[in-house]
């Protein structure tokens, strides 16, 4: 086998260096059937290059770290040319340290104030292009040292928020010390004078490009004197005086492009403006006076673009030669293979103000442009996105991210904008910025994918196309703004049931817990998004079981106790509630309970001032008294006290937050030791005001904790004292919900089977305010609605036709109608089973046949509970009593029913445990 070898030559300063090479086999099918040791030290100095051009600036510091031809490598001229300081805190010993490798820097993004004192200290004196962001604090002082040091510039962008403090003054600097500028736009200055625009108009001859956007006041005389101005831009801003823009405006010699959106431009003025001769294309988007002038319309051949024109078609008019569809007129000038230089200018200006003006107007949400959006809109800003400007490229992304959100608050979405997006490529079209290596474009289209998820055919188109692996990649991002908005793609793609399983799969469920261990302190933000998709990700099984694994509990406990911002405690409290919510399938209840400070914590947050931040704590508690040791720690923390003062607090609050108050009195009162100290702490009195709530889910929990109170003798008085029989009487009556019609029933059935009688006759304890209680009264309201309650479980026919035969047919039929779902998830002790296996022997016909009935619930077949609690009667000696009172000749039919099919249920769970032994 013959074979070749080619020596590589590359330079490395003024030496010629030869690198040592690997011979390449003249059959290479062999070759892959070696194992080959890429020595990656050894590859050539230009492929070297070529790869740190595709790293972020991070990586590339960190990649020149490793040895030290890379690191002279990673300080090549050629990637230093540009560099954007958006991503990273950035003052002075920062740009000091980068300074060295900045001299031939060429363009530079920066944001906010800090970094615009901090860009002195580069020292890039060839700087040609400055655009910064965040600029409401950069003062005039700042922005004339920064124009002084930098004569060469040619560019200087500062938007699209307002530079409040910049004045004329600092626009006078720009024009004496950077003679060569091309390009100036400003957004939001209060007054551009004449003094100012006449000195840009004197110094800067080069000037072709100005933008004063959302300005308040701008010197319309003194901009007719800028002659060399070919695109002009007062988008948005206000006191314009029309009349003298179309006597000075129409006289500028080179003036090819005006943009005059969302100001209160006239029809009259864009006529006379429309008779300059260089004049091309004239943009007016969202400017009511033009929309409800119906007659107006474009004349003399200029290219109108507004809401109410085809803005494809007005581009298209641009063009000569182009004979494709209107729709592809940005990707078919892209590709043209003859450049126009002067067409070039006019669509990269409109690129920018298009993206501009779009994403304002997104953010304003005006009324009345669905269609606009539907028709045109949606497809603009996916053209825009594919410009080869970067900050487009990210207003693009930003405008789809803010178009189709209604309504922040509840993260509401328009569907017919998002299926819009969807059906013209956007999702692939994101996901593919969101793989960019750049992290302006991974950040704003990482946020666009994760609002446009919030439509269920978006999320499952975006999983379909690979977005979920990307999110999870982009939530391991170093920069906080990338992860932040990849954890709320991951957020919305959660709540779908089908995705969960695919984002553990993806590393999803690490990365978020990393994230919150990585910015612990000062990501407010992006703490929220990665603890709410935790939540929704603990609500399902296994990817509860994953979330605990790599650390999910320990980082959560950690938000709950120490964060102090809302939105985080709100979704660490339900992420822990979801954690907890599992019962016996998973010991994650448990280890929550076992995390140090956890229940502190969640007891802690139910004293918040934020509604939702109570409702989540109150409903982790809630699922975590569901575990013994947990409810008896929950108590010890303080918790009983805690949420019967919360449940004093919620009589006006949401439904939701009354629910979890309730039901975590409900799971704290399951030990009678709990259920005496709610009493003595007054807990009687607020679940009786919760059970008269309107919501049914309500009902349930207010009863359940009434029920379990009742059990105490002591509790039972002060529910009468209190006003509850009546409560009760009517939510066993009228609620929709079964199960709080039936709890409410045992709730008075333990108040009057005799045991309160003799705690009447003491009196309540000495907390506890006397006051007149009539108990036969309200022992003849609550019998007389038991009763009424167990006979709408009873349909004559078919309790005679079991009264005379006892066959299984005719027991499963009163069975089935009797049968209440819910009460399967119901769990009594064995001091409850018992209760009701007495109260068979009660002298209330009533009573025995409410015992019966419950004790029918408790052991159906198929319930959860339903082993447990026939091995409780067994130890109760109940088969005997059930016995007698089926064979009893003054009981009342139901109650010989119901003790007959609870009688049959324990002979079947008998023999499935005797087949299983």
């Amino acid at each position: 086998m013959s074979r070749r070898v080619r020596r590589k030559v590359a330079r490395k300063g003024k030496d010629k260096v030869v690198l040592p090479s690997y011979p390449e086999l003249e059959d290479e099918g062999s070759s892959l059937d070696q194992k080959v040791v890429v020595d990656w030290t050894r590859l050539p100095d230009d492929t070297v290059i070529q790869l740190f051009t595709c790293l972020n600036y991070r990586d590339r510091a960190s990649l020149s770290s490793t040895c030290r031809t890379w690191r002279v490598l990673g300080i090549s001229p050629c990637l230093w040319q540009s560099l954007d300081l958006r991503p990273h805190k950035c003052d002075a010993t920062t740009t000091a340290s980068l300074a060295s490798r900045c001299v031939n820097l060429q363009k530079l993004r920066f944001r906010g104030a800090e970094s615009a004192d901090a860009i002195i200290s580069l020292k890039a004196r060839g700087l040609r292009e400055i655009s910064g962001d965040y600029c409401r604090k950069i003062s005039d002082a700042t922005l004339s040292v920064i124009a002084a040091r930098h004569e060469a510039l040619e560019s200087l962008q500062l938007g699209p928020d307002f530079c409040e403090r910049i004045s004329s003054d600092a626009i006078k600097a720009i024009a004496i010390c950077c003679p060569k500028l091309r390009k100036l736009r400003l957004s939001g200055i209060r007054d551009v004078d004449g003094e100012a625009i006449n000195a840009l108009a004197k110094h800067c001859w080069n000037l072709t490009d100005i933008g004063f956007i959302d300005c308040l006041n701008v010197d319309e005389i003194a901009l007719g004197n800028v002659l060399s101005v070919q695109f002009l831009s007062v988008a948005g801003t206000t006191n314009m005086k029309w009349v003298l823009v179309s006597q000075h405006w129409g006289k500028l010699p080179n003036l090819t492009g005006l943009d005059v959106s969302r100001t209160d431009v006239v029809p009259t003025v864009l006529r006379l403006l429309s008779s300059s001769r260089s004049l091309k294309v004239l943009c007016a988007l969202n400017c009511p006076a033009l929309e409800e002038d119906s007659s107006f319309s474009n004349n003399k051949g200029k290219s109108l673009l507004a809401l109410f024109t085809d803005i494809f078609k007005g581009l298209a008019s641009l063009f000569v030669d182009i004979s494709k569809q209107e729709r592809n007129i940005f990707s078919d000038w892209r590709n043209l293979k003859k450049k126009d230089k002067n067409l070039d200018e006019i669509m990269n200006w409109l690129e920018w103000i298009l993206s501009h003006s779009l994403l304002r107007i997104a953010e304003s949400n005006p009324q009345g442009l669905d269609n606009f959006w539907l028709s045109q809109g949606a497809a603009l800003l996916l053209s825009l996105m594919q410009s080869s400007q970067e900050d487009v490229q990210e207003r693009a992304a930003t405008g789809l991210a803010t178009f189709v959100v209604i309504d922040d608050e509840n993260a509401s979405i328009d569907g017919g904008r998002a299926e819009a997006v969807m059906k013209d490529g956007g999702i692939c079209l994101l996901l593919n910025l969101a793989r960019s290596w750049r992290e302006g474009l991974q950040s704003e289209a990482a946020k666009a994918i994760a609002n446009l998820s919030v439509n269920t055919n978006v999320a499952k188109a975006v999983a379909e196309e690979g977005g979920i692996n990307i999110l999870a990649n982009l939530a391991r991002s170093m920069n906080r703004l990338v992860a932040e908005e990849a954890a709320g793609g991951l957020w919305n793609l959660s709540v779908g049931e089908e995705h969960k399983g695919a984002i553990a799969e993806a590393g999803g469920v690490k990365a978020l817990v990393d994230l919150i261990f990585k910015w612990s302190t000062g990501g407010d933000g992006v703490l929220e998004r990665a603890a709410g998709a935790l939540a929704n990700l603990a609500a399902d099984d296994k990817c509860s079981m994953e979330v605990a694994v790599v650390g999910g509990v320990h980082a959560l406990v950690m938000l709950a106790r120490n964060c102090k911002f809302e939105g985080v405690q709100e979704q660490a409290a339900r992420a822990l509630a979801n954690l907890a919510a599992h019962g016996d399938s998973n010991s994650n209840n448990a280890a929550v309970g076992r995390e140090t400070g956890a229940l502190e914590a969640l007891v802690q947050l139910t004293r918040s001032p934020h509604e939702g931040v109570r409702q989540e704590a109150a409903g982790a508690l809630w699922n975590l008294s569901f575990d013994d040791r947990n409810r008896e720690a929950i108590a010890a923390a303080g918790g009983v006290e805690a949420l019967v003062a919360l449940a004093h607090s919620c009589s006006n609050a949401s439904p939701g937050l009354q629910e979890r108050a309730a039901g975590a009195l409900w799971g704290l009162s399951v030990s009678e030791a709990n259920s005496i100290a709610i009493g003595r702490e007054g807990g009687v009195a607020p679940l009786i005001a919760l059970s008269r709530s309107e919501c049914e889910d309500v009902h349930e929990t207010a009863a359940g904790a009434l029920w379990n109170l009742a059990f105490n003798p002591g509790n039972a008085f002060r529910i009468v004292e209190e006003g509850g029989v009546p409560a009760l009487v009517h939510l066993c009556s009228l609620s929709a919900s079964k199960m709080a019609r039936f709890m409410a029933a045992l709730a008075l059935a333990y108040m009057f089977d005799g045991r309160m009688d003799e705690f009447a006759l003491i009196g309540t304890s000495s907390e506890s305010t006397s006051k007149s209680v009539s108990l036969d009264g309200a022992r003849r309201m609550a019998l007389k609605r038991i009763e009424a309650f167990v006979l709408t479980f009873s349909d004559p026919q078919t309790f005679a036709a079991a009264a005379a035969s006892s066959a299984p047919a005719s027991l499963s039929q009163v069975t089935e109608s009797a049968r209440i779902p819910e009460a399967g998830h119901l769990r009594c002790s064995g001091a409850e089973i018992g209760r009701f296996v007495t109260m068979l022997r009660n002298p209330s016909s009533i009573l025995k046949a409410c015992a019966a009935f419950a004790l029918l619930q408790f052991t159906i077949p198929g319930g959860r509970h339903a082993v447990h609690h026939v091995t409780l009667m067994q130890n109760a000696g109940a088969p005997r009593v059930l016995r007698a009172a089926a064979a009893a000749a003054n009981a009342p039919l139901e109650a010989k029913i119901f003790a007959k099919i609870v009688l049959r249920n324990l002979e079947h769970h008998q023999t499935e445990l005797n087949s299983k032994e």
